[in-house]
């Protein structure tokens, strides 16, 4: 049996305050509790919008509990309670449809989390209504987005676990997207950038797709979309994209293939470096963080960060590199400045 179960019941039996509220509980009406939760998963029926959630974990064993939700977002790492103590964290989330993809599936109503870890054990858990939530919003393709399925992972499927409250993650990345048909799709572009609010961060990783687009295309579409965040009070950011891991014969990724030169003669990140300099645009050289772990990672090592021995696939990362690259953009975003430290969780 799994240790969840375990702790529900102890909690019950110390006289721990659970809430017994209807799913249909809201704004204004008391927080949505642990009544909401069986074995292992919790849902709450709650309308489109972003939500504080607030769980209390622990139970009379040492326990080590994660929390996903939605298409298998990443909302809080392993975190550890000593045995008969309490730990409690917080975490805001984006509750929207569709759910993962934004030409995907709409998925289920609501808002779903799912209880994991290796000894999982949740004592208590509160979902209210986000006040004064700071979106950061992703507009990217397949190695940024929330894949529906294992074992793919987008780097914007995990950043939400780095975050704590009051930072929520709007992932509307889309597999297969350029800069061109994300600007030209209604349910892309279109629906991103009306829900943008003075003071969201606007992240764009564009450059997998852009295999047949022109330099001075590309150029023009990425100022396209940064002239459309500022428009809306927004902050843009502009990413640099995540490597393919494509080692040459002295062990380096110094080809067109590795670093998105594409059949043109466009070299991707630098269009992107180009564009955030002369728009004064706040820059995260992603290609260059993850060129530089991989290439320390070597052959092998580095093939753990990509679905290589999966599915021969070098361009789209595992979980686990999903989570590194994740990573890597938290810290690019503190150092920056564009989110406070005390708003980010480190490890």
């Amino acid at each position: 049996m799994r240790r969840f179960s375990i702790a529900v019941v102890a909690a019950v039996t110390l006289g721990t305050a659970l809430s017994s509220v209807p799913a249909q509980a809201h704004q204004g009406r008391p927080a949505l509790g642990l009544a909401s939760c069986t074995a292992g998963t919790c849902h709450f029926d709650v309308p489109l919008g972003t939500y504080d959630v607030q769980v209390t974990l622990g139970g009379p064993a040492a326990s080590r509990t994660s929390i996903s939700g939605e298409t298998r977002r990443s909302l809080l790492p392993e975190t550890a309670a000593p045995a008969g103590e309490r730990v409690t964290r917080t975490f805001t989330v984006n509750v929207r449809t569709p759910e993962g993809e934004p030409t995907g599936p709409a998925g289920t109503p609501g808002l779903d989390l799912r209880i994991g870890g290796s000894a999982p054990a949740l004592a208590d858990i509160r979902v209210t209504p986000a006040r004064q939530a700071r979106q950061i919003f992703l507009v990217g393709d397949s190695t940024v987005c929330d894949q529906p399925g294992d074992p793919y992972s987008g780097w914007g499927q995990q950043l939400p676990q780095y975050l704590g409250k009051g930072l929520s993650v709007a992932n509307y990345a889309d597999s297969g997207e350029s800069t061109v048909s994300y600007l030209g799709n209604p349910r892309l572009w279109a629906t991103v950038r009306p829900l943008i609010r003075p003071g969201d961060l606007v992240l764009v990783q564009l450059a997998h797709n852009d295999k047949t687009t022109d330099g001075a295309t590309y150029r023009a579409n990425l100022e396209k979309l940064v002239a459309g965040v500022r428009e809306r009070g927004g902050q843009p950011v502009l990413v640099t994209p995540i490597v393919r891991r494509w080692f040459s014969a002295d062990g380096t990724l110094n080809n067109g293939t590795a670093l998105l030169v594409n059949g043109l003669g466009v070299d991707h990140p630098a269009v992107i470096r180009s564009v955030a300099a002369a728009r004064g645009v706040p820059l995260i050289d992603l290609t260059a963080k993850t060129k530089a772990l991989v290439e320390s990672l070597g052959v092998e090592g580095s093939k753990a960060l990509y679905l290589t021995n999966e599915a021969r696939d070098n361009t789209h990362t595992s979980v686990r590199g999903a989570t590194v690259y994740a990573g890597l953009v938290r810290d690019e975003l503190v150092t920056r400045h564009l989110v406070p430290k005390g708003k980010v969780r480190v490890g």
